[in-house]
């Protein structure tokens, strides 16, 4: 690896997206999540809460999630946006792994980018999830545990339409950790002792 390129995979509530962001701050390098939908934006001109809709999720054949302008473009006319979006940022995540160190979190960064990055999954039991969600949110219980699994089912079908690949399969990453098993901190230090 010449560049440090770190992709982060992460079950709904295990904190991977913050363990990512806190990484690329003491790394002193860029993070990318929602960022790589406001590039994508920019560079096709689609609006940012368009692509949002669709980030991270499998296209579905009987419901156009965008606006219907949008989504008649002629260029885009026969092409579901989900799968837009994705190959978007697929080349986005391309061209940042050749320029800069990053971490990028989710998007099937860790298949995009096979043998170029150290690739991570953060996971947690299901009740850890449950209980970091309405901390982090103040939602009550019920609405969230319809949400951890919502967004689990949601990143699970992304990931493995789009790279033919188990979303959880241990195999498909360097390093899997637990998050409810150490502190941000002591992750954090695996993670750079890792690089």
């Amino acid at each position: 690896m010449s560049k440090r390129i770190i992709t982060i995979n992460r079950m709904f509530g295990s904190g991977g997206r913050m363990i990512g962001k806190t990484l690329a701050e003491e790394l002193d390098i860029h993070f990318y999540d929602k960022e790589l939908i406001e590039l994508a934006s920019k560079e096709k001109k689609i609006p940012f809460d368009e692509l949002a809709k669709v980030d991270e999720k499998k296209a579905n054949q009987w419901l156009f999630p965008v606006d219907y302008e949008v989504q008649m473009n002629p260029e885009y006319h026969f092409i579901p946006m989900n799968d837009v979006l994705y190959e978007l940022q697929r080349d986005i995540i391309i061209n940042l792994a050749d320029k800069e160190d990053c971490v990028i979190v989710g998007r099937c960064a860790n298949h995009i980018l096979k043998d170029k990055t150290l690739s991570i999954f953060i996971y947690a039991p299901f009740e850890d999830r449950v209980k970091n969600v309405m901390e982090r949110t103040g939602r009550e219980e019920k609405s969230v545990r319809k949400l951890v699994r919502r967004m689990d089912k949601e990143r699970k079908a992304y990931y493995e339409y789009f790279t033919d690949s188990k979303w959880t399969d241990m195999s498909e990453y360097d390093l899997c950790i637990d998050s409810s098993r150490f502190t941000q901190e002591q992750i954090l230090n695996i993670l750079k002792g890792s690089l």
